[in-house]
């Protein structure tokens, strides 16, 4: 895990934030990091709880510690079996359970197995329950001084303040245009030849993944991008009242709760933009979204972001992407101008 600036290079001074706090033993005992999806903040917590383990980390005086690899916690964190790490993160409900914070705890006050140290990853803390998150309050209310928590936080979803309060914040940039690029054809030139993505469409998936690496490489070798082509243009048939709504929410089904929120997040945001006067960052639909923005006020958008918060929220209770499709279709129907003035 030493290498993980080479690998991803915008994690650097996210990385050389904590090799500093390590060497100077400031290490916060429970750091939030935020980013949007798919710019590596997983392999960061994992080069940080195999830097924590390490036995002998090199780099120490130099104010750069990395983890050796070679001793027996760095072999024991090489091969997934390393006791005094542990990694939480959604079930099948989409969110954090209480039963896994309660699991949490206890990892926190129990001895180390075989390190000098311990650390609990939670993926998407931002996905916490409330009674998890209610549970999480008291091991950090009551912090153990071998025991680091590292919560990963996507940008845009809400953490409760309280949790908030009570542990340091770093932030993972989305890396620029050129450097995103750079790391997505190196990924692919990997692929076997038959599996590697024509350019446009790796243009088009980090497009669509807002310059975010890894969202980009999964968009690009998956079926995302076919998949929102289609509700793309149901959408904007929708729009014209050229097709039912029933046909419109279908194309999205296929896609996911996750997926279709996304989707409908990004326009919502494009719409804000574009009414401040940006440019949309999708820009298969800023067409559209162009023309809604002539005459929509800014309050509209940011209600529809609105909406796609609390279908988030009705996730928890397996909502259907269907029917959560449905509901935000009709929303921006409504902007249409005939529409409003019917």
């Amino acid at each position: 895990m030493t290498d993980i600036v080479q690998e991803m290079p915008w994690l650097a001074r996210a990385w050389q934030t904590v090799q500093n706090r390590v060497a100077d033993d400031r290490l916060p005992h429970a750091l939030i990091v935020s980013g949007e999806r798919g710019i590596g903040k997983r392999a960061w917590a994992d080069a940080v709880a195999g830097l924590l383990v390490c036995e002998r980390p090199s780099g120490q005086e130099s104010g750069k510690p990395v983890a050796c690899g070679r001793c027996k916690q760095c072999e024991l964190y090489g091969a997934a079996s390393h006791p005094d790490v542990r990694v939480y993160g959604p079930e099948k409900s989409r969110m954090v359970k209480v039963d896994q914070v309660r699991a949490l705890s206890a990892f926190a006050v129990a001895s180390p197995q075989v390190a000098h140290h311990k650390v609990a990853i939670i993926d998407r803390g931002d996905q916490l329950n409330i009674n998890a998150a209610n549970a999480l309050l008291k091991t950090l209310e009551e912090p153990q001084p071998d025991v680091t928590l590292i919560l990963l936080q996507e940008s845009g979803r809400p953490l409760l303040p309280t949790i908030r309060s009570r542990c340091q914040a770093l932030t993972i940039p989305v890396p620029g245009n050129a450097e995103a690029n750079r790391w997505l054809i190196n990924r692919v030139e990997q692929l076997p030849e038959g599996e590697r993505p024509a350019a446009d469409s790796l243009s088009k998936a980090l497009m669509l993944a807002g310059n975010a690496p890894r969202l980009a490489l999964e968009y690009a070798t998956g079926d995302f991008i076919g998949l929102r082509d289609e509700a793309l243009e149901r959408f904007k048939e929708f729009m014209k009242s050229r097709i039912p709504l029933g046909e419109a929410a279908r194309a999205f089904k296929t896609m996911g709760l996750e997926d279709t929120l996304w989707l409908f997040e990004t326009w919502a945001a494009d719409l804000a933009r574009m009414i401040a006067g940006g440019a949309a960052k999708d820009t298969d639909s800023a067409d559209m979204i162009g023309f809604l923005a002539r005459t929509t006020p800014a309050w509209r958008a940011h209600e529809l972001l609105e909406m796609v918060r609390d279908a988030r929220a009705a996730g928890v209770y397996n909502a259907s992407p269907e029917l959560e499709a449905s509901r935000l279709l009709i929303a921006w129907q409504a902007l249409m101008p005939a529409k409003r003035s019917a």
